[in-house]
């Protein structure tokens, strides 16, 4: 029982890892750009789980865990940081690599004020619930900040490809929170949260994970232009 954590996020990475190296998805030749991503952003999430869990707004079970920690958050849960975005951001390059353009900008504007006015008025309503108001608040306006100040064109299709993810995120959220098991793995504070869950799992598990894969993303893509644009002055360079 001590491994179930360890192997969740095993199970969660193996799969995409192995199939990073397929020769028509080559996702190991962005690895210079994810890992930079998946550092800064794990590093920033990991910072607010060890708040949260030094606040009581969620903890985690002894029983299924190996009781290594990284400060105070058992090391499961830090790799949880890591595998999940894999997984996840190998995912958005697959399926991206299929997929046309989704409407346009004026309905991406749309879909993303209305996920936002959504965000911010639960966040303001629930204000007091801290893991509901910090989560869906800080995902508001890194929306927004997507949207209106770096201007990217893709937001639709991570809509629609993180709906894809949220198959086996409930099937991997399901287990920690407590389906198909004795007990969670991870439990949290009611008092904390809206208490609305989908079986097991507090909807907003579902908000955090779309933060954590947007931030993700952000950075991964960022990082990936700019590559893309240092070997094309390169190459410009060199014919001249």
């Amino acid at each position: 029982m001590q491994y179930t954590y360890l192997l969740v996020n095993f199970f969660t990475i193996i799969i995409p890892f192995l199939f990073s190296f397929h020769p028509k998805l080559k996702f190991h030749k962005t690895w210079g750009a994810f890992f930079p991503a998946v550092f800064l952003t794990g590093l920033a999430f990991v910072l607010w789980d060890m708040l949260f869990t030094q606040m009581g707004v969620w903890g985690f079970n002894e029983r299924y865990l190996t009781g290594i920690k990284v400060g105070n958050l058992p090391v499961e849960e830090v790799l949880f940081f890591f595998c999940i975005p894999y997984a996840c951001v190998f995912t958005f390059h697959c399926l991206d690599l299929f997929l046309d353009k989704l409407g346009g900008p004026k309905m991406q504007k749309i879909i993303t004020l209305c996920l936002v006015a959504f965000l911010f008025i639960f966040g303001i309503i629930y204000f007091q619930r801290v893991y509901t108001a910090t989560t869906f608040i800080s995902f508001a306006l890194l929306l927004l900040y997507a949207q209106f100040v770096l201007k990217i064109s893709w937001l639709t299709r991570f809509y629609m490809i993180y709906g894809v993810l949220l198959i086996p995120f409930f099937l991997v959220n399901g287990v920690l929170t407590g389906s198909w098991i004795e007990e969670p793995v991870v439990w949290y504070n009611a008092e904390e949260f809206m208490n609305f869950r989908v079986g097991t799992i507090p909807v907003e598990d579902a908000f955090y994970g779309a933060e954590l894969i947007l931030m993700n993303l952000l950075i991964y893509r960022y990082l990936l232009n700019r590559k893309k644009a240092v070997a094309a002055s390169n190459l410009k360079t060199t014919l001249l």
